[in-house]
Parts: structure tokens; C-alpha cells; sequence
């Protein structure tokens, strides 16, 4: 007596257990026996038992496809066993008429109808050439671990982009109040354009790059997936904008009014004013690296680039007000060691007002 295997690959079981904790829900679809198919899904931890499974056979006996009964009985399995190409193709029309976003992967001709009916198809790199064509994404490896990195490196580069829409906005959202509030008080107007250009291209310019290689926070692969019709401004991307931009604009217009009812020359103030935004920058882009994790639980080893960019848009503003040409440019000049001081600590206040709204939203999910 002769038995053949073909194993699983080690890293799969893993791979598998990553995605269940991610939310994504595993199946298995295959033209081998029942029996052989239940034994690859114990091992993998998708099935326990025979009614984990279904044939083609009994697809066949539910009914129709568009069937309620059939929909339901797709919804309740994971492991379908000894199926037609045909009824793939219903299988994952199934999956989508239940809310499912569905991948299929595959790697030969009779995969291609399903491949083509989900949202993404995806082809083995040793698989046909209709299956390459019909499929989104081609795994050159062969292997399910790599999808499974793939959304992984998927979710860091989303969030990254939320970090960064986040900082852009918010930045921008706490200028325009700023103005606002001056215009409205009757004060002249706090920054000069070019002034507010070189804040948007220069030192708040260089941050928004260097965000964009933030490293990917450990729970990415705990949350659930996220709805494939939500957009980027949801219910959190709208708060924490609103609390951060009403902060820096209130506080930079204090700032703004304080300074000139203390007498100080409009020219003198409206330096002071800049830098202190310049400083409300820095800050806040720290607060951008992560929308529930305290920035000080963040190691500064996970974004390298971001730290050389604050240093270095800081270190460029403060050139600035001691070159000649630039001070004429911006209208900007040196200010005392003192000022210095005062001005950190009034912009270093978005740290506090931030961490604290991270910990009641924590508090409020559950993930403190």
C-alpha cells in the first residue's frame, strides 16, 4: 500500500489563524474528496466536523442558486468539497449577496468564472495562463502566507494615508479658524501669504512626507475590516480632526490676541505667531502617528524619517529667521530664549489635549 501527500505548507496554519483575528473569514473550495478536503481544513483549524462540509452534491439538492436556502447554507460553511466550476461561481455569488468583499484564488482554468465574479481574483504563479489574465493579483510564490502579508501591508499603507489626510486637514482646518476668529474680533490678519505658503510647502511639507513612513502598528491585524463603502472621513477621522483643529486655532488666536493687547508691534507679534504655529506643526505631527496609541508609547525607531523631518522643517524655519534675505522674505527675526520657552510650552499643549482624547476614545472602545 502506497499514501501520498501533499502537505501544507508550515506557514500556512499561521497564516490562517492571522487572518481570523484580522476578520477575514477563510474558505475552502476544492474539486478533491470529502474526506481528503476535511482533513487539510482540521489541520488548518476552518472545519471539525462532517457538517462543516459540503459537496456538490448537496449544493445541487438545496435548489436554486438565488434560492434563500441556498444563500444561507453558503453563509454557514467552510469547506466545500468535490464542486464544479459552475457552482464556484455560485458559491461566490452567494458570499456577495451576504455582504461579503470576496477574494478567490486559484490557479486553473476552472477557477477563472470565480476569480472573475469576486471583487478580487488571484492567481497562483504556477497556474494557467486564463487564470493570470482573468485574476487582479498574481502570487508569484504560490503561497497563501503571502495574501495574508498582503493585507497586512494593506492595512499599514490605509492607515498611513488616514495619518497623513489627518495632519494635512486638521493643519489646514485650524488656519482657517485662525483667520476667522481674527477677522471677526476685528484684528488684523494673523499670517502673510507667503508666510502660510511656507508653511504648507516648507516645514509642514516635509512632515507630511515623512509621515507617510510611518512603520504599521501592532493591532492592525486585530481590528475588523473596515467596510468597502467607508470613506476615509468616518466617525473618528472627523473627531479627532475637529478636536485638534478647534485646539490649535483657539490656542493660536489667544496667542495672537494676547500678544498684540500686550502691546507688542504687529510685525513682532505676527513672528511669534508664526513660529508658534511652525511649533503647533511639529507637535501635532506626533500626534498623527497613531489615532488611539499615546505618543509616547510609540518608539521613535518605527519612523526614522519622520524624526530627521521635524528636526529638520524646525531647523529650516529657524534659519530662516537669521539669514537676511529669508527674514525680508517671511518677515521674520530671532526671538529671545525666553520666548522660546513660552512659545514650546503653549504649543506642546496639543500633546496634552490629543492624549487625552486618545484615553477617552480608548476608554469608550475598549481598548484601554
Amino acid at each position: 500500500m502506497i499514501g501520498l501527500i501533499d502537505p501544507l505548507r508550515p506557514e500556512v496554519k499561521e497564516a490562517v489563524d492571522k487572518c481570523k483575528g484580522a476578520g477575514v473569514d477563510v474558505v475552502m473550495i476544492t474539486g478533491d474528496h470529502p474526506a481528503t478536503a476535511l482533513a487539510i481544513s482540521r489541520e488548518l483549524g476552518i472545519a471539525k466536523e462532517w457538517e462543516d462540509v459540503a459537496t456538490g452534491m448537496q449544493l445541487s439538492e438545496i435548489g436554486p442558486p438565488e434560492s434563500k436556502e441556498f444563500v444561507k447554507k453558503i453563509a454557514n460553511t467552510h469547506v466545500f468539497a468535490r464542486v464544479t466550476p459552475m457552482q464556484k461561481l455560485e458559491i461566490v455569488d452567494a458570499l456577495l449577496k451576504n455582504g461579503h468583499f470576496v477574494a478567490v484564488t486559484g490557479d486553473g482554468v476552472n477557477d477563472a468564472p470565480a476569480m472573475r465574479k469576486a471583487n478580487v481574483g488571484v492567481a497562483m504563479g504556477s497556474g494557467t495562463d486564463v487564470a493570470k489574465d482573468t485574476a487582479s493579483i498574481i502570487v508569484t510564490d504560490d503561497n497563501f502566507a503571502s495574501l495574508v502579508a498582503g493585507i497586512e501591508e494593506g492595512r499599514y499603507a490605509y492607515d498611513n494615508i488616514r495619518k497623513v489626510i489627518y495632519l494635512l486637514v486638521s493643519a489646514g482646518a485650524a488656519s482657517i479658524l485662525l483667520f476667522v476668529l481674527a477677522l471677526f474680533t476685528g484684528l488684523p490678519i494673523p499670517l502673510l501669504a507667503v508666510q502660510l505658503l511656507w508653511l504648507n510647502l516648507v516645514t509642514n511639507g516635509i512632515q507630511d512626507v515623512a509621515l507617510a513612513f510611518e512603520g504599521g502598528e501592532p493591532g492592525a491585524m486585530k481590528r475588523p475590516p473596515r467596510r468597502p463603502n467607508e470613506g476615509v472621513f468616518d466617525p473618528q477621522m472627523i473627531r479627532q480632526t475637529l478636536v485638534s483643529s478647534v485646539a490649535i486655532g483657539i490656542i493660536s488666536f489667544g496667542a495672537w490676541f494676547w500678544l498684540l493687547e500686550g502691546g507688542w508691534p504687529e510685525a513682532e507679534a505676527r513672528n511669534m505667531l508664526f513660529l508658534l504655529v511652525v511649533l503647533f506643526g511639529n507637535f501635532h505631527t506626533l500626534n498623527c502617528r497613531s489615532e488611539y496609541i499615546s505618543v509616547f508609547k510609540i518608539p521613535f525607531s518605527r519612523n526614522k524619517v519622520l524624526m530627521i523631518g521635524i528636526l529638520v522643517a524646525l531647523s529650516i524655519h529657524v534659519a530662516a529667521m537669521h539669514i537676511p534675505i529669508m527674514q525680508r522674505v517671511l518677515r521674520v527675526a530671532p526671538i529671545s530664549a525666553e520666548s522660546w520657552v513660552y512659545l514650546l510650552l503653549t504649543a506642546s499643549s496639543i500633546l496634552v489635549i490629543m492624549e487625552l482624547y486618545k484615553f477617552i476614545i480608548r476608554k469608550k472602545e475598549g481598548l484601554a
